[in-house]
Order: structure tokens, then C-alpha cells, then sequence
């Protein structure tokens, strides 16, 4: 009875070790089976470069010397320039190299495999960042890096850089930028990294190979500057500053800001033509600057803004302004000056000196009447000569003759009525021509006074034009110098 289970046991035991050494065999069957692995040699690879390495080790057999970490960068493109918040946001391909003496192997061991791609996490990285960060930005994973047999690895990627940079927006929209990207180790001295450019500072300068240059910015060169630093003057830290130089292309805010501008500066101009005395001139004026008014503020949200200054065309469109406040001002006190009022005195010899004789003279103003008093205009002579009234007539009030009253006492009486009737047309003839003089005498006023004011006129408008045209100059020369700087 025994022996029958002994051996029903041993043949239970048998069935199992049957069936575990048929799986064994199907599994290396499978293993050895063409195509599994395809890139067996990469597999044996692989598993030698990451048996024992440590990826937290700087990877150096002698600790004392130190890894020499090569970088580049090319821009690619100028995503943004924020000026209020002065951040700028570019597009970079960034390269570094470094050679990590735990990953080297002979080819001809492996097939003669020189290069490898091995995940990025599986390797020893230096800790090299851009100082001038201020926000992640949308960078693509690149998960791998490549390892040559001799040690040399290579990190390729590219980066979206958001970083702070201090923006002068005072010649804008003719400004250039110069931004910094400062590439450093965070947290190891230059005894255990540092860092060397992959090309040279001339290479670097001109290369615009990649440079998408159909957007608002242009770039004109980058400019790159090894530098070391100490905090305490005992731990010395490696530095690579880039300065990436940037010009902004003018032609869009020329043709929407400073096209319409000098469009209504010039109607303006143009608006001095009209005659000081037409009430048009004001209207047209006013007209002008309410609509430089609706200009500045559908502008106001392209101009860039920042706290601790303004750019000289928002300076130019405030003293635009004040051009055209300050027509409207001279317009309004030529029209004041020349407009007809019964009460209006007469121009003062002063004026008449300096105005009529001084400036014409000055501002070379032909055909001007000389104003003054015309004794053919006396208005005694007037008064008594005039019309072919005779001067006895009137005095008529003087003393009529009356000797002859005494012998024709018959007449008297239809004498006194006849006189009555000549008074009192005599008197409303006098009458008349008292207003007609009056009338007469206030177009004279009124005709000095609108010589006077065209004089004036004259004189304001080529002060106005001169300081426009001196102002317009200063300008167009500074924002010229800037362009091609």
C-alpha cells in the first residue's frame, strides 16, 4: 500500500518537472527564435553601459578634475516682447555637449557601433539653467540623448525661453533691444562643472541660418561673453552670457500712427488759408481737434506702456496736440481781433508802427495801404461841404437875417412856415448824414483792424510753421539714427 503511494507521489513529481523543463525549453526556444531581437548588439549595448553606472555621480574617474560642459544656442524665433511686463519670449535650439568617462566603449565590441541614443533620465546631467528665467514655457520633451564610444554625449533639444529682460521702449517703434541669456550651473563651482562655448563668439554672431525673419522682430547679431563670478569670494561660479540683439521693424506702426498724425497736422497747416475774418477757420479747427482726439485714443492701446517711462512718439502726439490747441488758440484771437463791432476803437498808433510798418517790412507783405486820417474825410468838412449844402444853410441855426422881416410884415408869417419846413428837413438831412459818417467811420476802424489782424495772421502762422517744421526735423533725424544704428 505503501510502495503504491510512493510511487503514485513519484510519478506526480515527474509530470511537473516534465512540464516546468518543456516550458523552460519553449521560452528559450522563443528567446533564440530570428527577429525577436533585431538590434541585439543596441540590447548588449545597452545593458553594458547601464550595468553599475550611477546617475546621481558627476561622471569622472579622477574627482578633482572637473566637466567641461559645452554649450550653444541658435534663435529660432521672437515669439513676444511684453513691454509692460518686460518679458521677452523667444524660441531657442539649444545644444550642449559633455564627456561622461562611464560611457565609453570599444566599436569593434559591438559591431562597430559608434553612437547610441539613450533615455535621458539613464544618464548623469549637469544642472545648467538660464538665469533670466521667469515662466515654464512650452518646450517639446525630448527624451533622449545621443553617446558617442568615447564618452561624448549630446543634448539637443529645443526650448521655449520666457525671460525677464530690461526693455527701453523710448525710440519706439525705431527701439532695438538687447536681451540677456545667462547660462550657468546652479549649484556646482567651477571645480566640479565648468562651462566653454561648442562654437566660436564669431560663429555665433552672425549665425541667422535658422532665424524665422518674416515676423516684427529682426534679429541683428548675438553676442556671447564667458564670465566667473563669486558670492563669497571663496566658491567661484561659471558663466556663458548671451546677448541676443533685437530690432523692431517700423513699417506697420509708421503707416498706422505717423501717416494719419502728420496728415492732420498738415490739414491743418492748410486751415491757416482760410480768411482770419471767415468763421469757418474756427469750425475747421475745431473739427481737427476733436478728430486728432479720437485718433490718440483708438492709438493708445498700440503704443507700448510701461511705469517708468513713455516713448517719444507718445511725446510727439502730445505736443501734436498742443500745435493744435495752440492754432486754435491764435485762430480764435485773429477772428476776435478783425470781427466788425460798433465799439471798437481805433488801432493805436504803437500798433500801426510795429504791426503795419515794422512787420510788413519783416515778414515782406506787399501791397498794404497805408492807414491814417484822410482830410478829404474831415468830418467838419463833411459836415458843411458835403452833398451841395451850402455852409450858410448850415448855420442856418447861427442867426437868420431878419432886417428885412420889419418892411414886409406881410410875408413874415409865410417865410416862418417855409423855414419851419427847411428846418426840419435840414434837420433830418443832418441826421442822416451824421450815421452815414458814423457807418463810415466804423468800416475805416474795422478795415484797420482787419489789416492788422491779416498782418498778424501772417506773422503766427510762419512762427507756427517754423516750430512745426523744426520739431517735425528733430524728429524724422532721431528716429532716422535710430533705424539704421
Amino acid at each position: 500500500m505503501r510502495c503504491r503511494v510512493l510511487w503514485t507521489a513519484l510519478s506526480v513529481i515527474l509530470q511537473l518537472c516534465k512540464k516546468e523543463a518543456c516550458t523552460s525549453l519553449c521560452h528559450a526556444n522563443r528567446r533564440n527564435a530570428p527577429g525577436r531581437f533585431f538590434n541585439a548588439t543596441l540590447v548588449r549595448l545597452s545593458e553594458y553601459l547601464s550595468d553599475g553606472y550611477k546617475t546621481g555621480v558627476r561622471p569622472v574617474t579622477d574627482w578633482k578634475r572637473s566637466t567641461m560642459v559645452s554649450i550653444d544656442l541658435m534663435v529660432y524665433a521672437i515669439l513676444s516682447v511684453d513691454e509692460k511686463n518686460q518679458v521677452l519670449t523667444t524660441y531657442i535650439w539649444y545644444r550642449q555637449q559633455w564627456i561622461d568617462e562611464f560611457l565609453s566603449w570599444n566599436p569593434s565590441d559591438f559591431d562597430d557601433v559608434k553612437q547610441v541614443s539613450v533615455p535621458m533620465s539613464s544618464v548623469w546631467m549637469p544642472d545648467i539653467l538660464i538665469n533670466e528665467f521667469v515662466d515654464v514655457g512650452k518646450s517639446p520633451d525630448i527624451p533622449y540623448v545621443y553617446v558617442e564610444h568615447n564618452g561624448l554625449v549630446r543634448n539637443y533639444k529645443p526650448i521655449q525661453v520666457v525671460t525677464a529682460c530690461s526693455l527701453n521702449i523710448y525710440n519706439f517703434p525705431f527701439d532695438v533691444q538687447n536681451c540677456s541669456l545667462t547660462f550657468q550651473s546652479w549649484l556646482h563651482t567651477i571645480k566640479d562643472i565648468n562651462i566653454s562655448l561648442l562654437r566660436s563668439s564669431e560663429e555665433v554672431k552672425d549665425d541667422k541660418s535658422v532665424f524665422m525673419n518674416q515676423g516684427e522682430w529682426e534679429l541683428l547679431h548675438i553676442l556671447s561673453k564667458y564670465n566667473t563670478f563669486s558670492i563669497d569670494e571663496e566658491d567661484f561660479y561659471a558663466e556663458i552670457k548671451f546677448n541676443v540683439v533685437i530690432r523692431r521693424r517700423p513699417l506697420f506702426y509708421t503707416v498706422s500712427l505717423l501717416l494719419p498724425s502728420i496728415f492732420l497736422m498738415v490739414m491743418d497747416i492748410v486751415g491757416f488759408y482760410l480768411p482770419p475774418d471767415s468763421g469757418e477757420r474756427v469750425s475747421f479747427k475745431i473739427t481737427l481737434l476733436l478728430g486728432y482726439s479720437v485718433f490718440l485714443i483708438i492709438v493708445s492701446d498700440t503704443l507700448p506702456a510701461t511705469a517708468i517711462g513713455t516713448p517719444l512718439i507718445g511725446v510727439y502726439f502730445v505736443v501734436c496736440m498742443a500745435l493744435l490747441v495752440i492754432s486754435l488758440t491764435e485762430t480764435v484771437v485773429i477772428v476776435r481781433l478783425v470781427h466788425k463791432q460798433d465799439l471798437q476803437p481805433h488801432v493805436p498808433d504803437w500798433v500801426k508802427h510795429l504791426v503795419l510798418e515794422k512787420a510788413t517790412v519783416l515778414l515782406c507783405i506787399r501791397n498794404q495801404h497805408r492807414l491814417g486820417p484822410d482830410p478829404s474825410r474831415d468830418p467838419d468838412s463833411l459836415r458843411c461841404n458835403g452833398n451841395g449844402v451850402n455852409p450858410i444853410q448850415c448855420n442856418h441855426h447861427g442867426g437868420q437875417p431878419r432886417a428885412d422881416m420889419v418892411g414886409r410884415a406881410e410875408l413874415a408869417q409865410g417865410a416862418r412856415a417855409g423855414e419851419a419846413v427847411m428846418d426840419s428837413v435840414l434837420l433830418e438831412v443832418s441826421s442822416i448824414r451824421q450815421f452815414l459818417e458814423r457807418r463810415e467811420e466804423y468800416r475805416e476802424i474795422a478795415r484797420e483792424w482787419l489789416q492788422v489782424g491779416y498782418v498778424l495772421d501772417v506773422l503766427l502762422f510762419r512762427l507756427y510753421l517754423m516750430a512745426m517744421v523744426t520739431y517735425s526735423i528733430t524728429l524724422g533725424t532721431l528716429w532716422s539714427v535710430w533705424q539704421y544704428v
